[in-house]
């Protein structure tokens, strides 16, 4: 959040952390990790309760904890939109929280690459993550004029596809494609779903955050963190308005670095005490 305070300040959002840890635990944490935007102490979980984002699993001192999540609050003072994981170890980052509120910040650091009868770039919310963050990875497919592409759910033509390969240190989200439009084909009499024109796949993965991974981390001797590469094939079949061509693919790919968590605890003598 810290890192992403200034793109959240471009758009006129204000940032503001909320936590179950007291005033001198949150001070030392922020003067230790250098964090700028307020930190609302709730030791007694009253407003964590009344968003309804209370951890009832947590147990001895980390009871009393909320789910970790955003909530996007308007100037009407209304809740817009939350973003909340089922799991407490997995999370949204900030860029990502920024990516779909205002999807146009995505278009930053992108990535081209040609393909058969399309033109492709490859964007993602963050290089550098946490065990547990959500990611969203996405692929921009530029058709040239009078060139569509099937969308899933066609029958008898290839759909574009994305398939990003399964690894230990991710799990993958369901991908998201855009609404497609509806193209009649005069020669054969059928309608079809296609897209035509500028269209973006986004793919969410979560990195793991299994103990044996969280650890693997913590001994590694490169304290600077775990590179992984994300590989993936997209599938599709090109048409233009006389000429269905054979079906292609295209290998993708995206870099990240995986760091430790912060491990370090508060001074002992501020530290949360077991709850029964």
């Amino acid at each position: 959040m810290q890192n992403a305070q200034q793109r959240f300040r471009e758009r006129g959002i204000g940032l503001v952390g909320v936590s179950y840890d007291s005033q001198a635990i949150l001070k030392e944490f922020s003067a230790r990790q250098g964090i700028t935007f307020p930190l609302l102490a709730d030791p007694n979980s009253e407003l964590i309760q009344r968003f309804g984002v209370l951890n009832t699993t947590a147990t001895g001192f980390t009871k009393g904890m909320a789910y970790p999540g955003f909530m996007y609050i308007g100037p009407d003072r209304q809740i817009r939109e939350t973003f909340f994981e089922k799991q407490y170890a997995a999370r949204y980052t900030a860029n990502n929280i920024l990516t779909k509120l205002f999807p146009e910040l995505a278009e930053s650091d992108l990535r081209t690459l040609s393909a058969p009868h399309l033109q492709l770039q490859l964007g993602q919310s963050d290089v550098v993550v946490g065990p547990g963050s959500r990611v969203t990875l996405t692929l921009e497919v530029t058709p040239p004029a009078n060139i569509h592409v099937y969308a899933p759910g066609v029958r008898g033509y290839k759909p574009i596809a994305l398939q990003i390969e399964r690894i230990p240190e991710i799990n993958l989200r369901p991908t998201q494609y855009p609404k497609s439009k509806v193209l009649f084909l005069p020669a054969i009499h059928e309608q079809v779903p296609v897209f035509d024109g500028k269209f973006k796949i986004s793919q969410d993965v979560v990195i793991s955050y299994s103990e044996g991974f969280i650890e693997s981390l913590r001994t590694e001797k490169n304290s600077v963190g775990r590179s992984i590469t994300l590989k993936g094939i997209l599938s599709y079949q090109a048409c233009d308005e006389s000429i269905c061509y054979l079906p292609d693919q295209v290998q993708v790919s995206w870099d990240l670095v995986v760091t430790p968590l912060d491990s370090v605890r508060a001074r002992e003598e501020i530290q949360h005490a077991e709850k029964p």
